[in-house]
């Protein structure tokens, strides 16, 4: 009996022993199987960060012009003078350039210009001789008024005919842009009130917009404003808000503004739709990472950072952000390497392979 209590203890404690060195093995096993995560890594450095509102619109230039026929008359396209050759759509125009002429004997011997210059210099002189003669005794102070008032009655009258000579020549009011010019054939009579020609100066644009009301706050007249163009992703203008209404829409809970666009190359067309994106505050030589790589925990936002090829969560506190970037005001420091790619699946102390 004795043998066999002995047997039983020396078997007992054979078997812990093997599960003992078992657990060993399999825990040295483990832990020299462990697989290294591959990560893409960031070096943070200082730098700027913008936040800004974004909003959605159409621009518009802020001159445009139709001009339009004044009398009936032979229509007669000009030249562009820079060009050597008949105005069309596209070509940039000075103010004062002409760009069509009317031809009517008619109308023109009708007016009677040459006339009515005439009867002005002759009465610009005689009201200059009775001028002269009422200081030398010559003449009485009826006879000078009666010469000035004909002196007056035939200014009107030349320059009466000088604007009615006027309709015949259309001329750019403005410095600008051809956009559009109605096909007419040289020498055929158009009437009065026919579309001639469309100028647009479009050096200078301006959008409308409208923005929730919490955002008023943050707005004010001359914000910088970075403008994308949909149709050219890679062009980026500036501009600045230029109006702001204090009023909020009951309908809508928005508030109205309007913003200018400096277009000197003209690279922006009137009636593109845009993405303007106001900027509100800017922060310079800051810590800023990527939005999408911070992990959202119940304790806080964390990135993971890298410390000899292991991955730290850790605990940080951001300030300014817009879409794709956010600056971190606690947590980080320059210098530290935060994980860009594969975070998803790293835990605190993953051991990590960065494959940049």
């Amino acid at each position: 009996m004795k043998f066999y209590r002995n047997s039983l203890i020396t078997f007992l404690f054979s078997g812990l022993a093997i599960l003992v060195i078992s657990g060993c093995k399999n825990q040295q096993t483990d832990a020299a199987t462990e697989v290294a995560v591959p990560v893409s890594v960031l070096d943070i450095k200082l730098s700027s960060i913008e936040e800004f509102l974004e909003t959605n619109g159409t621009v518009y230039p802020t001159r445009e012009v139709e001009l339009k026929s004044e009398m009936s008359g032979k229509y007669v396209l000009q030249n562009n003078p820079r060009a050597g050759r008949p105005w069309l759509l596209g070509d940039q125009v000075s103010a004062g350039d002409v760009i069509v002429k009317f031809e009517d004997a008619e109308y023109v011997n009708g007016i009677q210009i040459d006339s009515k210059k005439l009867n002005l210099d002759v009465s610009e002189n005689e009201f200059k001789k009775q001028k002269s003669l009422l200081d030398k005794g010559g003449a009485t102070e009826r006879e000078l008024a009666t010469s000035q008032q004909a002196l007056i009655n035939a200014r009107y009258t030349y320059t009466a005919a000088e604007l009615q000579m006027a309709k015949m020549i259309v001329k750019a009011p403005f410095a600008g842009v051809i956009v559009d010019l109605p096909f007419y054939t040289s020498g055929n009579k158009l009437t009065t009130g026919q579309s001639l020609v469309k100028i647009m100066d479009y050096k200078k644009l301006y959008m409308e917009f409208q923005l929730p009301e919490k955002d008023l706050r943050k707005i004010s007249v001359n914000q910088r404003v970075r403008v994308l163009n949909y149709a050219l992703p890679d062009d980026t203008l500036y501009g600045l808000v230029n109006q702001l209404s204090p009023a909020i829409s009951p309908e809508t809970r928005n508030f109205k503004g309007s913003l200018t666009i400096l277009n000197d190359d003209l690279r922006l067309r009137p009636g593109s739709y845009i993405k303007a994106e106001i900027i509100t505050q800017k922060k310079d030589s800051t810590i800023v990472i990527p939005k999408n790589i911070i992990v959202s925990r119940q304790r806080g936002k964390t990135v993971f950072v890298i410390d000899q090829n292991t991955a730290m969560e850790r605990l940080i506190t951001t300030g300014l952000e817009n879409p794709d970037s956010v600056e971190i005001v606690k947590g980080l420091m320059k210098n530290d390497r935060i994980v860009t790619q594969g975070f998803e699946t790293l835990g605190n102390r993953s051991k990590v392979k960065i494959v940049r």
